[in-house]
This record gives structure tokens, C-alpha cells and sequence, in this order.
């Protein structure tokens, strides 16, 4: 990470303007400090409201966890909340619910990452939960049967019982990707699943949940000087521990397109997922195709919007995603999908040649200048008011931190943004955009499916 940070770093400071000068622009305050143990602490000093965002990030995700283990980021990230033997089950939620806050969790592609945000007389209760839990949990057979069946359940609302079945993050990369740790079932293979025991349990715990893999983020009514003393109080104590090397999930552009139709039971329109290789983290390029997304693909002003639902009438909805997570927060490869429902007399290829048609003109003619500031507007709003939250501000100067190493990026990225030309765009578009580079799943209504294969003409 530090080599591909050193070589294209330098590139993105000198193309992004000097915010410290610039008085009409929002400079987060952050403050950065390492622990001997390892822990690296984010603290951004916000006294507009007397409540703290608190998020620690860990360097363990979907493509992180061991081969035979699909699924076990995810699962442990529920575990996490099943007590220890200082805090039993229920008291992690009791107690921040009960002060008035609230905490989550997530698992994503690079990290595994735990929200809370409350009163700021409660943030040393917090800090003593979140250390406890990273210090040791309360490993036995009722906690890890329960929560493997939590997250089987979990599995079929949120895939197998849903229209779409999520296929539009999460088979699009099983057929996008070509290296196992990319394209495997993050979410868990019920055999996976079932077959972890309490050893594989402890193991990972003592291998990703060390404090030389986290970062801890606090953004809100909290100085660092103050945040440091009390990340010190209550982390410090943790011994760091060694952290797996992790495996050569790199991997380039693809070179040849995939397609397939794939039926579905429970959806009532077709819809299609069209994805596309982003370029890595740190790329020139990054910031472009940041824009070029949003450009496609983001609310009704969007080309493909106007392009695909109000204009040819093809499709009932657009939307545009980045893998399961942002443009900004990801440290392997991902993709740019362009999602869409569309009408039933249609077809999945008239959408992708509308979409490439749409594409086309981006590259052959560029963007016009009030269209591309339209559309950096909406971005940078976007971001500043998901810099606004301070539990939202916490975790994402956390991620920033852990996949960049550098939090400041988070006061860099609006002039990225703001940089960015309609030459860049159309760069993006005819080197990311390209059909040898792209991913088609058609979802199609089972019984729709299988009209379409009566009436197709038969081959003599």
C-alpha cells in the first residue's frame, strides 16, 4: 500500500488546489496519532454539538478472510457484538442505546468497520467497550451456533429471498473478477458457514482484531489532545499482534467482455447490472471516474436517466453503485455498475447498446461546461454532507486513514473533484467504459425467461 501511495500520492497533491488558503472551503480538522501498540487514532475536533462519533476500522474484509472460510469477515463482524467475559451478551447495546446513542456494523471488500455515536459524557463507556471487545470476547459453542444461523438468516432475506437477489454487488463480481479473493461469496457459503468451530474463532480474532490493524476514528465534542489521552487509557494496554500477510489480490483490467441471463423467481420486471473495472486506488484517474459516475448515473439529471428512462423509454429506473462501498474507500479492485429495471417488451442488449451509446457521446464529444460543473456540485455536496454526521465523519476519516494512510485525504478529495476537466472524463470513458473491460448480467423474471426461449428461432 505505501509504494502505490508513494508513487501516485503526488500526482493527486499537486493537481488539487490548496485548501488552507482557500477561506470559502469547509478544512475538517483532523489530528493523526499512533500508539506504540499499533493503534492508529483519527481525532476530528468538532464543538458545534455535544456528541462524538467514535468508528473503529479493522483491516480485515470479504477478500482478507482465509480461503475455505467465505463468509467469516461477515460473520465475525456479528460475533463482535456477543459479549465478553467483562461485558456479556446485550451490554454493548444496553449500554450506548440505553445513554441515549446508537452503534452498527458493516463488513466490506477492505475492512470490517463499528459505529457509535452518542452524548459526549458517554464516549468513555464506549471506549471501554470497544477496547474490551477488542482485547477478548467471549469464545463458546451457543454464541457461534446462534450468530452463524443470524447470518444464514441474514443470507436469505437479504439474497436468496429477495427480488434481484442483490445481483447487482454480489454476482456481478463472482463473474467481473478473476482472482478467488475477489470474486468469492463475501457474504458466506452456508457450508463455510457451518463448518467454522471455536479454534477458527480465535484465531481470527488474534489475528485481525489486533490494535496494530485498526484505526480508531472520533469526530465531534472531543479535542485530540483529549481523544489521544483517552485512546491511551483504554487501548494502550493492548499488546499489539501479528497480522497475516496480506494475499496478492491485484488484478488488471479484463480484456474480454462477459455476459449472461440468469432467471429470477420473485422479480416482476428484467433488470440488468452492467459493471465495469475501476482504475486502483490512487490512479490519476480515480477522481475522473468519480465524476464520470456521477455524470452517468446519479439522479434524474443523469445521461442515462434522461438518456434510457425518460428519453428512449427503455428502462423504468437507473441507478449507479461502486462495488458494495464508495468511489473513495476501496484498496483492491471494484467496479462502477450501472443498475437498471427495465420495461418487459425490451431486452437486456437494447439497454447496454443504449447505455454505450450514451458512453459514445461522452467520448466523441466531451462534457459541456455547465453540465460537468452541475455535476461536481452535486458530488461535493454529497460529500460535505456526509462529512456533517460525526459518526459518518469518524468512520469515514477511519477508512480514509487505514486504506490510503493518510486521513487528510479527506480534505483533499473535494479538489480532486473540482479538477477534474471534460478531458479527463472522456479519458475515463474510452479506457474504463469499453466493452472488452465490462460485465452484463440480465436478471430476468423466470417466466419471462422462459417465453423468450419459445418464441427465439430455432436453430436448423
Amino acid at each position: 500500500m505505501k509504494s502505490l501511495l508513494a508513487g501516485v500520492l503526488p500526482w493527486l497533491l499537486a493537481a488539487a488546489p490548496a485548501f488552507a488558503s482557500d477561506g470559502d472551503r469547509w478544512e475538517i480538522p483532523v489530528a493523526v496519532k499512533k500508539l506504540d501498540n499499533g493503534l492508529t487514532v483519527v481525532v476530528s475536533e468538532d464543538r458545534s454539538s455535544p456528541v462524538v462519533g467514535v468508528s473503529v476500522v479493522y483491516g480485515i474484509g470479504m477478500r482478507l478472510e482465509p480461503r475455505n472460510r467465505t463468509g467469516f469477515a461477515h460473520l465475525f463482524e456479528h460475533l463482535m457484538f456477543e459479549g465478553s467475559e467483562n461485558a456479556p451478551e446485550g451490554t454493548f447495546d444496553r449500554v450506548i442505546t440505553g445513554g441515549g446513542g446508537r452503534n452498527n456494523g458493516s463488513t466490506r471488500p477492505d475492512f470490517t468497520n463499528y459505529i457509535e455515536v452518542a452524548p459526549s459524557s458517554a464516549i468513555e463507556p464506549i471506549l471501554w467497550l470497544e477496547a474490551d471487545r477488542m482485547r477478548m470476547l467471549d469464545f463458546n459453542p451457543a454464541t457461534l451456533k446462534n450468530q452463524q444461523d443470524v447470518v444464514k438468516e441474514e443470507i436469505r432475506v437479504n439474497v436468496q429471498n429477495q427480488p434481484y437477489g442483490g445481483f447487482m454487488w454480489l454476482d456481478i463480481g463472482f463473474q467481473a473478477f478473476e482472482k478467488w479473493e475477489n470474486n468469492h461469496d463475501g457474504y458466506g457459503s452456508f457450508d463455510d458457514l457451518e463448518a467454522a468451530t471455536l479454534d477458527d474463532v480465535r484465531a481470527f480474532h488474534r489475528d485481525y482484531y489486533g490494535p496494530n490493524n485498526a484505526v480508531l476514528g472520533l469526530a465531534g465534542d472531543i479535542s485530540p489532545e483529549e481523544g489521544f489521552a483517552l485512546a491511551e487509557k483504554y487501548f494502550g494496554g493492548i499488546p499489539a499482534r501479528p497480522v497475516p500477510p496480506a494475499p496478492d489480490f491485484s488484478e488488471g483490467l479484463n480484456t474480454q467482455e462477459k455476459r449472461l441471463v440468469q432467471a429470477d423467481k420473485l422479480a416482476q420486471v428484467p433488470a440488468v447490472a452492467i459493471a465495469w473495472k475501476m482504475p486502483g486506488r490512487g490512479s490519476p484517474d480515480q477522481p475522473a471516474m468519480s465524476v464520470l459516475g456521477a455524470l452517468l448515473a446519479n439522479g434524474d439529471a443523469s445521461r442515462l436517466y434522461q438518456g434510457l428512462v425518460k428519453g428512449r423509454e427503455l428502462a423504468l429506473t437507473v441507478d449507479g453503485l461502486y462495488g458494495l462501498t464508495s468511489e473513495w474507500e476501496y484498496n483492491g479492485p471494484t467496479l462502477f455498475t450501472v443498475f437498471a429495471l427495465y420495461k418487459p417488451d425490451s431486452d437486456g442488449h437494447a439497454i447496454v447498446r443504449a447505455v454505450d451509446e450514451e458512453i459514445a457521446r461522452i467520448v466523441a464529444e466531451g462534457v459541456d461546461d455547465a453540465t460537468l460543473a452541475r455535476t461536481k456540485t452535486a458530488l461535493l455536496a454529497d460529500w460535505y454532507n456526509g462529512m456533517e454526521p460525526f459518526i459518518s465523519r469518524a468512520d469515514t476519516l477511519a477508512k480514509l486513514q487505514l486504506l490510503w494512510g493518510d486521513a487528510g485525504v479527506a480534505n483533499r478529495i473535494p479538489g480532486w473533484i473540482e479538477a477534474v476537466t471534460s478531458e479527463d472524463v472522456q479519458r475515463a470513458a474510452r479506457t474504463y467504459l469499453v466493452a472488452s473491460n465490462r460485465t452484463v448480467i440480465d436478471r430476468v423474471p423466470e417466466a419471462q425467461l422462459a417465453a423468450r426461449r419459445v418464441d427465439a428461432p430455432q436453430a436448423e
